[in-house]
């Protein structure tokens, strides 16, 4: 049987950008006019920049015409080519994008939005160069836990062993045995999504190996535990320098609190928001972590509003 496969609205296209020796797949949507502010677009972790397109096609002719989405496929995912690594640090996604927007927006303020790990590096970077960003948006990028200097060790340690688990592939990601089964996949993680949409996020989020076996586009390396603990009072200290007006975006479930078991919650993330200095909240309803999935034209109406205002 056929599976029906979602339709895009709006086509993309994809263009290879060299910057830090590697060649960075970069997705884009639109054409901009002169004057017009890009709009980039930061994926999450074991996701794509592809991942976007549900919510660039229910986006307003208004807001979209003249203006143009960049969303690049952070290293180690997608299509970006690099050379083998066995950790990926926040740092570099920093760097790379700073080396991508020198390249595809010279001079330009832009609006920036990030999903999960990829709203922690928006945010991170527009402290870092808040002269860069009009307007900021996280969609549930909620950063670590905080830690004690105590576990310094014992983190380096599992560190330590987790990239030689990898060196032996004992961390390979599972493979698939056609487009169907990673779709398959992408429903189970998320009961919300649509078979349509599922089909064709698959042929994004994955691709036949040589042996015709499906593999997900992202490398097994990012499994890899950071060494270093999260010291919170940085990160206050980094959110204290943004100076763009930020909007914050969650899902109805509380995703955080199923992954951290109590080990890091709502609340304490939102005490942390304090320090944010233009600060806006929203609220996605009857929506999971992959909110730019579950309700792609309520997360649209709300970046437009605030984007727009």
């Amino acid at each position: 049987m056929i599976q029906s496969m979602y339709q895009e609205r709006r086509t993309s296209s994809s263009q290879w950008v060299p910057v830090r020796g590697l060649r960075y797949h970069v997705r884009t949507w639109g054409s901009p006019v002169p004057g017009s502010t890009p709009l980039v677009l930061a994926h999450g972790w074991m996701d794509v920049a592809a991942s976007w397109q549900f919510m660039v096609d229910v986006l307003s002719d208004a807001f979209f015409s003249g203006r143009q989405i960049i969303a690049p496929d952070w290293r180690g995912y997608g299509l970006t080519e690099g050379p083998p690594t066995d950790c990926y640090w926040l740092p570099d996604y920093l760097g790379d994008l700073d080396a991508l927007l020198d390249v595809l927006c010279p001079g330009q303020t832009i609006d920036l939005v990030g999903h999960s790990m990829g709203g922690n590096v928006v945010m991170h970077y527009a402290g870092c160069r808040p002269e860069r960003i009009r307007r900021l948006v996280n969609l549930e990028g909620f950063g670590m836990p905080s830690t004690r200097a105590a576990q310094a060790p014992k983190r380096l340690t599992q560190w330590l062993d987790e990239i030689k688990a990898l060196k032996n592939g004992e961390s390979d990601l599972r493979t698939y045995p056609d487009a169907a089964g990673v779709a398959a996949r992408l429903m189970k993680t998320n009961s919300r999504l649509t078979p349509d949409k599922a089909h064709w996020l698959a042929q994004h989020w994955a691709a036949p190996n040589a042996q015709g076996q499906w593999c997900i586009l992202g490398d097994a390396a990012h499994k890899v535990i950071n060494p270093y603990i999260s010291r919170v009072e940085e990160i206050l200290e980094i959110y204290k320098s943004i100076n763009a007006p930020t909007l914050f975006i969650e899902a109805a479930d509380d995703s955080l609190s199923g992954w951290w078991k109590g080990r890091f919650t709502l609340a304490e993330f939102h005490e942390r928001l304090q320090s944010v200095p233009h600060l806006q909240k929203g609220l996605v309803p009857d929506a999971g972590h992959m909110l730019h999935h579950d309700q792609p034209q309520v997360l649209a109406d709300m970046l437009e509003a605030f984007l727009q205002a």
